[in-house]
């Protein structure tokens, strides 16, 4: 890797974080364990395990059984330089491990080449219809001054002739998750019936990120706040059948939403007239015993623009999110002292929390990718997404509730819109996230700026 042996220490969270080898460039990197290396498509890298220059990853089998998760890095995703995808995947039921490593390796497949084809066949998108171009003063005023970002900071690559509508990659994330779901359905030799598994992904390229998120599994984004602070943004919303949306879905379909005496703040999924599976989830591969109740394979997929202020991201199973807060994360990241045990230590740290705050159950499994956004080149040779310009978006017609999803056998195509996460001004939050911060209000999670996808126009 042409690492050298000297010793340069890196800032990161409250902390000093040592990095025992760097590149010719000055640029940190870590001497890669003995893992046996993968290829996927296009040339991409596959890490399953084990530090790398972007990443820290770790799992734990807890004691339940077999550990269920699985997790994945791809290095050079779609054959496109530093442009990484990352996934977490927590499988449950009899056969949820085997549903979760199927996911792990089909998944990024599949999007793989759906991007792919995208950027083989781009075309060139019209003007954007002349009433999305509305000034942010009469927009601030629609929406009382909480709902838009601050564009100035967005340019157009006027010099790139084809364009790639937000619409177009969110149907492609859409497309892999039906298609994998899919798979699963006509696995003979996986019983996916009652058994199913999550998935939360990121896919970064430059200083874009696009996630896409399906159960209970989640990421978060820590950067930089007043006096230098970190803060925890949550990109994705836990997908719990009580959400009222999700609970309106599921309760059209005939499904059911309650909870059990023992645990009565734990809400589940059951069919109509049975009271099985209880799946404490809303959307999930697999589980099709309850495909016809409500429970959904579509994504919640989200759009992310990165700035200098944004430090990492935290994709994990919710083995982490059950007895871990988001600010407690940061405290035990910035205690690691080197990047490549900064997953590692999170897992431990969660093992403990789970004997220490629940010592009559069982420790769940715990999965970990730690995505590091610093000392990465900001741009690509060919970017899957570029600049918006402000006259790009149309945020006349914000909506503060998610995309209505009807039965899972409806047409997908109805999902019109997507979750365009802003970083500048504060947004509405999107039911079911964390309040992080009263102290700081500038840096509460930035959701929920709905756009109309077909009126988004992106320089591919």
């Amino acid at each position: 890797m042409g690492a050298g042996c000297s010793v340069k220490a890196g800032r990161y969270g409250g902390s000093i974080m040592e990095d025992h080898h760097v590149d010719e460039n000055g640029d940190k990197v870590h001497v890669e364990e003995d893992h046996a290396q993968l290829h996927g498509d296009f040339g991409a890298r596959i890490r399953l395990e084990g530090p790398s220059r972007f990443t820290s990853m770790y799992s734990q089998q807890g004691r339940k059984g077999i550990n269920q998760d699985s997790m994945t890095v791809w290095e050079d995703f779609i054959g496109e330089k530093e442009t990484l995808f990352c996934g977490v995947f927590d499988g449950h039921g009899p056969h949820g491990h085997k549903i979760s490593r199927h996911v792990r390796d089909s998944l990024p497949l599949k999007l793989s080449a759906s991007l792919k084809y995208l950027q083989l066949n781009h075309t060139k998108f019209g003007d954007v219809d002349s009433d999305v171009a509305k000034d942010e003063d009469d927009d601030d005023d629609d929406n009382d001054n909480n709902n838009i970002s601050d564009t100035k900071d967005i340019h157009y690559n006027e010099y790139n002739n084809h364009h790639l509508s937000l619409a177009s990659i969110e149907a492609s994330f859409v497309k892999s998750f039906k298609e994998t779901d899919q798979e699963l359905s006509q696995q003979s030799s996986t019983d996916a019936f009652c058994s199913g598994s999550t998935a939360v992904i990121v896919v970064k390229q430059g200083h874009h990120l696009i996630i896409a998120n399906l159960g209970d599994s989640r990421a978060v984004l820590y950067t930089r706040g007043d006096n230098d602070q970190l803060l925890p943004i949550q990109l994705t919303v836990d997908m719990k059948p009580d959400i009222s949306s999700e609970a309106e879905r599921i309760k059209n379909c005939q499904g059911r939403v309650f909870a059990i005496d023992g645990e009565p703040n734990v809400y589940r999924m059951w069919m109509p007239d049975e009271d099985c599976p209880g799946l404490a989830m809303s959307r999930a591969f697999g589980d099709f015993c309850l495909k016809n109740c409500g429970l959904i394979s579509i994504p919640e997929v989200s759009y992310w623009k990165l700035t200098n202020d944004d430090e990492f991201v935290v994709l994990a199973t919710d083995g982490i999110w059950d007895v871990l807060t988001n600010n407690e994360v940061i405290r035990i990241l910035t205690s690691a002292k080197r990047r490549s045990t900064a997953a590692k230590l999170l897992v431990h740290h969660a093992v403990r929390a789970w004997k220490s705050k629940y010592p009559g159950s069982k420790v769940d499994d715990c999965t970990v990718i730690c995505l590091f956004l610093k000392n990465q080149p900001t741009t690509c040779s060919n970017e899957l997404v570029n600049e918006m310009s402000p006259s790009d978006v149309n945020c006349s017609q914000l909506d503060s509730s998610r995309p209505t999803i009807t039965c899972e056998n409806d047409n997908e195509s109805e999902i019109s819109k997507l979750t365009v996460i802003r970083s500048k001004k504060e947004l509405s939050v999107v039911e079911g996230s964390e309040n992080i911060t009263k102290k700081s209000p500038s840096k509460i999670p930035r959701f929920a700026c709905f756009m109309r996808c077909q009126k988004l126009s992106i320089s591919f």
